[in-house]
């Protein structure tokens, strides 16, 4: 098989996470009485960690304010944690893959901008029987994809050659992330972004499916 290790964003990629991460944003919102937002405004919103999410939800001359975005995000952090898997759940075909893919050899590995906290709890709810090399979400100082560093260290903590791996995700964000580590990527259409963004952001495939991410996957 051509790749050894295969790294997965998790939310839009793994997980369908917008409706708790809207639900606890609105939370936010109506509690300050600022206005709310549609689900397929939060798609847009997401990708950039939990404080990007809420600076793009709040009205732009709040958002410039460091202090009050804090507050949110802490408010945020809070109720999210509290309701963290309320209506989230796996993205069809998603988790018999990643069990074909390790029963197969091949190394898996998350990496999401998500704190890491919130990525291990998911993770070990919906996924708790994969055996993952690494589970890496966003850590305190830590950089956040598309920096390639939590790319690097997952190649590390694996001891594959990058030649050997490929990163798989929903977002711009993610395709970047692999060509500034030097990886082979492949897009996902059914997570919280338009096919366009990914070939806009450099992808080279993108998929509608889990049985195209296979054949992809599993190609020799």
């Amino acid at each position: 098989m051509k790749y050894s290790l295969v790294i997965f964003d998790l939310d839009g990629t793994l997980l369908n996470t917008i409706g708790d991460l809207a639900a606890s944003v609105d939370y936010v919102m109506r509690s300050r009485s600022l206005p709310e937002h549609t689900d397929a405004e939060y798609r847009q919103m997401v990708g950039g960690g939990i404080k990007r999410l809420v600076e793009r939800a709040l009205p732009e001359h709040l958002a410039q304010d460091e202090a009050y975005v804090e507050e949110c995000v802490t408010q945020f952090r809070r109720y999210y944690v509290d309701n963290i898997d309320r209506y989230t759940e796996p993205y069809e075909g998603m988790h018999a893959l990643l069990k074909e893919l390790t029963r197969c050899g091949v190394k898996v590995a998350v990496a999401s901008n998500k704190f890491q906290s919130g990525t291990d709890r998911l993770v070990a709810k919906f996924f708790g029987d994969v055996e993952f090399v690494a589970i890496e979400g966003n850590r305190e100082g830590a950089p956040l994809k598309p920096d390639p560093q939590i790319v690097t260290n997952i190649i590390a903590k694996a001891g594959v050659e990058p030649s050997r791996t490929i990163m798989v995700g929903d977002s711009g964000i993610d395709i970047r992330t692999a060509a500034a580590a030097g990886i082979d990527s492949v897009g996902v259409a059914w997570g919280f972004r338009f096919a366009e963004e990914l070939y806009d952001a450099g992808a080279k495939q993108v998929v509608t499916c889990s049985s195209e991410l296979r054949d992809i996957l599993f190609q020799a």
